[in-house]
C-alpha cells in the first residue's frame, strides 16, 4: 500500500506545475492533499477525479483558503468530513476515509506564524485534537494521519532550530504536544522509523534561498498506529520538481488496503 501526502499550497497552482501528471506516475493507493485553496466548484474535472482515482474533499467556507482532500483508487466504505468542531470544520482541516479496519485521514493543522491570534487558534486545535487521537487510538482500528502538522518535532527536523525556538512551529509547547502524541498516546512518526538522517525536510520558505540551500523544516507527517507503522517498508521525499513550497512525502506499507 502506497500513501502520499502533500500540502499543495493551492490545488490550481500545483496542477499548473504538473502535480497531477506526476501523481499518476506514482501508482499510489491513496493521496492525501492539504491547502487546496479552492472550493469544490472551482476545481476542474481532472482535479476532482484524476484518472483512476475517486476524489473526496472538505473545502473551507472562505474562498482561497485551507481545505483538504483524498484521492483513493478504491472507494472507501465510509467518509468523515471534519472533526465536529464548527470553527475548525469551517476551515476544512480534516477528512477521513475508512476501508475495512483501516482509516486514512488528511489533516491540515492551523499555522500560528501570522501572529498571536492564530497561534491561540492553533493551541486550541491541539488541545482538542489530543483527546480525539486518544479516543481513536483505543477503538481497535488502524489509523494513519497524513498531512501538514505545522510543527517540527525535534532539532533534527529543521535547519535553524536554535534561532526558531520562540517561533510558531518549534515552540516548546508544540514540541511537548508532539512528544505526548508519540510517547503517551502511542502513535508513531512513520518517516522516522525508516529514516533517522538529518536534513530531511518537507517545507522551505519562499524567502531568500531556502530551497537552494536546503534550509527547511520537516512539518509533513504520516502518523500511524503502531501495527500499521511497523509494516512501513520504504519512504521518500520528492524534490526533483517543485509543485508547492512543500514536497510530497511517500511511504509504502506491507499492510494491504
Amino acid at each position: 500500500m502506497r500513501i502520499i501526502t502533500v500540502n499543495l499550497n493551492g490545488i490550481r497552482a500545483a496542477a499548473s506545475k504538473g502535480f497531477f501528471q506526476w501523481m499518476q506516475r506514482q501508482h499510489a493507493d491513496i493521496v492525501c492533499v492539504q491547502e487546496l485553496r479552492a472550493k469544490v466548484e472551482q476545481m476542474t474535472p481532472s482535479m476532482l477525479a484524476p484518472r483512476g482515482y475517486h476524489g473526496y474533499f472538505h473545502d473551507a467556507e472562505k474562498k482561497g483558503y485551507s481545505g483538504v482532500g483524498l484521492y483513493c483508487k478504491r472507494q472507501p466504505d465510509r467518509l468523515r468530513l471534519g472533526l465536529g468542531w464548527p470553527d475548525m470544520d469551517a476551515e476544512g482541516r480534516y477528512i477521513q476515509a475508512d476501508f475495512g479496519s483501516l482509516s486514512v485521514a488528511s489533516v491540515y493543522m492551523p499555522s500560528g506564524s501570522s501572529g498571536e491570534l492564530r497561534q491561540s487558534v492553533k493551541f486550541s486545535f491541539l488541545e482538542r485534537f489530543m483527546p480525539f487521537l486518544k479516543a481513536v487510538r483505543g477503538d481497535g482500528r488502524e489509523y494513519v494521519f497524513c498531512g501538514d502538522w505545522n510543527i517540527a518535532h525535534r532539532p533534527i527536523d529543521l535547519k535553524n532550530w536554535r534561532s526558531n525556538q520562540k517561533n510558531s512551529g518549534f515552540l516548546p509547547e508544540e514540541r511537548a504536544w508532539m512528544d505526548a502524541i508519540f510517547n503517551d498516546v502511542g502513535l508513531v512518526d512513520v518517516f522516522r522509523v525508516l529514516n533517522a538522517r538529518p536534513e530531511q525536510y518537507t517545507w522551505w520558505s519562499n524567502r531568500g534561498q531556502a530551497w537552494t540551500r536546503n534550509v527547511g523544516w520537516r512539518i509533513d507527517y504520516q502518523v500511524a498506529t503502531p501495527r500499521l507503522a511497523a509494516s512501513a517498508i520504504a519512504e521518500s521525499i520528492y524534490k526533483r520538481k517543485r509543485f508547492s513550497d512543500h514536497a510530497p512525502l511517500t511511504i509504502d506499507y506491507r499492510h494491504l488496503l
